[in-house]
């Protein structure tokens, strides 16, 4: 029997979007009722190419979240295959539901997501959010105490919370963060003030990075509704010193382009409530920075309890205690800028070095203050939803204006020593912070006036102002600090985008016909045919030095209504010429003689590792055909499919 085999070679190129990484828990399946998903929020993750996603469920389900980029969702439906990422989680401490999270990893820069959470047949809504360029200059903004519940009306401090952040949003389409001061609800446990605070739309398309308040740290609702990453929640970080209990803690890290973010729970101040006290923070914040300071321009710290506020938590013993025990580690760390809540009204700080002011003759409301070695400015955060407020105290004059004391300010008497601005007119205020190369921008902005929704001002707060002069969105105060660069002279050089390169292959000469020729009998059982392929050739010269690699796979062979199957092809791939960090497949036998799949199944053809230097490459393989002997005579063709990958 003669038998004439021939093989086209087919090239289809494969597209690698999102790629995908699985978390290695999972929440066990059971059989129940389709789960309500409620609470979702949007998280940061440990660098600006990750976020993650927590929400609660009424089920005890395994569930997960899709991603995929929104220009592949259409009319809400996803792709085939979005990147998928399973859930972690368990049984909440109250209420009945159960808290899932996870991560999303590996997202691109400039790129629309969307992305849903649940389980097959039983979704979330879908919602987006946007990565923006992955180096360079951004916005953040800061919101303190929403404190959801703390007017008496639920509704009022809701409506004046949504209010803000869609304002603070609107205006800054673009602002990356949405760091909290801490207060999210007014009762930590309690789930209705928690379903409140997480109505804004703006919480599942911006990352919020929560930080513990004093009324968030009574239960665990806290750390099951958001998830941080790089989370320390060893004893000393908590104020009870108990992981265990009924209490939220612990402090957590992350970098985002050039800012190291640090935020700690200032709750636990105290060793005789069984938490580490400040000497743990202080301890923490050492640790992060020596490993990881390096790594970013700029160093911010987060907590809630207010070192050097203007209002009625000024004089409070816990914040002299920590106007003693922090000052000088910051100053001597290289931390930049100290954000805070608790005090329901705004402050800026004068530059403060090891407790006292850094320069004393730094002037009240100066728009532009340069560092010096060890100077750290403050920042207070007036409430975000109106649902309290705290009026400005007057300094103690018996005290000093350095250190722990509350005295006033040499230059504006009518102010505390280390205050440069002091502001309270019982409207909504946040504060955005623009990350610049060479300067650190902050500017706190009116997101309301005595308008509703104000819910302390509508429960008869008086209010201070004009919403003609002062409207929303206009600024209350604004101050740019430019770093510390040392004694001698600064060098400072920008390097821009470089050409991303490209990645390519093409078949060598473009003949895509591989000829077989006519297969010969072998031992009377079978036939055998050999060849090789058309080289492939490879290009590569994309500044990433991304992986890549290609495979193939065959279809079956046929001739007309006669076939048998694309498994009794084997090959053994080649680097024909060197280049592009190019290294051959694995060969692959025909299954005639493993019973094996052949290269019916794809199989790997050469490929290359992250790193792998720029360049050109020819990769080639030999076939090697056998078919049994009871094959039909015939002249058979088959389609090898070659798949190209790379992120």
């Amino acid at each position: 029997m003669t038998l004439v085999t021939r093989v086209a070679t087919g090239a289809t190129a494969a597209l690698l979007g999102l790629a995908v990484a699985l978390s290695s828990a999972t929440v066990p399946a059971a059989a129940a009722d389709a789960a309500t998903l409620t609470g979702i929020v949007l998280g940061v993750g440990a660098d600006q190419a990750q976020r993650t996603v927590t929400w609660y469920s009424s089920a005890d389900t395994a569930q997960k979240v899709q991603v995929a980029p929104t220009e592949q969702v259409v009319n809400g439906e996803f792709p085939a295959n979005p990147a998928t990422f399973d859930a972690v989680g368990g049984a909440n401490v109250s209420g009945g539901r159960f808290n899932r999270h996870a991560t999303i990893t590996n997202l691109k820069e400039s790129t629309a997501y969307s992305y849903r959470v649940g389980a097959d047949d039983n979704w979330s809504p879908v919602y987006a959010f946007k990565t923006q360029s992955f180096e360079g200059d951004y916005d953040f903004l800061f919101f303190g105490d929403p404190q959801i519940g703390s007017s008496g009306d639920l509704a009022k401090d809701q409506a004046g919370w949504v209010d803000t952040v869609n304002v603070a949003t609107a205006a800054n389409p673009d602002a990356e963060l949405l760091v909290s001061g801490g207060d999210q609800v007014e009762t930590a446990g309690t789930e209705t003030q928690w379903d409140a605070f997480l109505a804004p739309d703006g919480l599942r398309r911006y990352p919020w990075v929560a930080t513990i308040g004093n009324h968030d740290v009574g239960s665990k609702a806290y750390e099951q509704h958001f998830t941080v990453p790089n989370t320390d929640r060893s004893g000393p970080l908590y104020g009870n010193g108990n992981p265990a209990s009924n209490t939220s803690g612990g402090n957590y890290w992350f970098i985002y382009k050039d800012v190291l973010f640090i935020d700690i729970n200032s709750n636990s101040y105290a060793t005789s409530q069984g938490g580490g006290g400040d000497a743990a923070h202080v301890k923490y914040v050492t640790d992060v920075i020596n490993q990881h300071g390096n790594e970013a321009k700029w160093k911010v710290l987060v907590f809630h309890h207010a070192i050097y506020s203007p209002a009625a938590h000024a004089q409070d013993g816990d914040a002299k205690l920590r106007r003693v025990d922090f000052p000088t580690a910051f100053s001597s760390l290289g931390v930049d800028l100290v954000l805070q809540g608790h005090d329901h009204s705004y402050s800026r700080s004068y530059l403060i070095k090891n407790s006292e002011k850094a320069n004393p003759d730094e002037q009240p409301g100066a728009a532009e203050v340069t560092a010096g070695p060890g100077g750290v400015l403050y920042i207070t955060s007036n409430s975000a939803s109106g649902s309290k407020y705290y009026d400005i105290s007057a300094p103690k004059t018996d005290q000093p204006s350095s250190g722990a004391g509350n005295g006033p300010d040499p230059l504006n008497p009518s102010t505390y020593w280390y205050n440069s601005v002091q502001n309270q007119e019982h409207v909504r205020t946040y504060v955005k912070v623009g990350v610049r190369k060479d300067k650190l921008v902050v500017e706190n902005l009116r997101s309301g006036t005595c308008a509703a929704p104000n819910a302390a001002v509508e429960k008869g707060v008086s209010c201070d102002n004009d919403p003609a002069a002062k409207p929303v969105g206009s600024t209350v105060d604004k101050v740019t600090v430019h770093p510390y660069n040392g004694e001698g002279q600064a060098l400072s050089v920008d390097v821009p985008n470089a050409a991303p390169g490209e990645f390519g292959w093409t078949i060598d000469g473009y003949n895509g016909l591989v000829d077989l020729g006519t297969a010969e009998e072998k031992n009377g059982d079978h036939f055998e045919a050999a060849g090789s392929i058309n080289p492939i050739v490879v290009s590569d010269n994309r500044r990433s030095q991304a992986p890549w690699s290609i495979s193939a796979s065959v279809s079956d062979f046929s001739d007309g209504a006669k076939t048998f199957a694309g498994s009794y092809l084997g090959w053994t791939p080649k680097v024909v010429e060197a280049g592009a960090g190019a290294r051959a497949g694995n060969p692959v036998v025909s299954g005639f003689d493993d019973q094996g799949q052949g290269l019916a199944k794809s199989r790997g053809l050469g490929s290359a590792d992250q790193g792998h230097p720029k360049g050109v490459a020819k990769l080639g393989a030999d076939l090697t055909l056998k078919i049994p002997g009871d094959v039909e005579t015939g002249g058979y063709r088959a389609t090898l499919t070659i798949t190209a990958l790379s992120s």
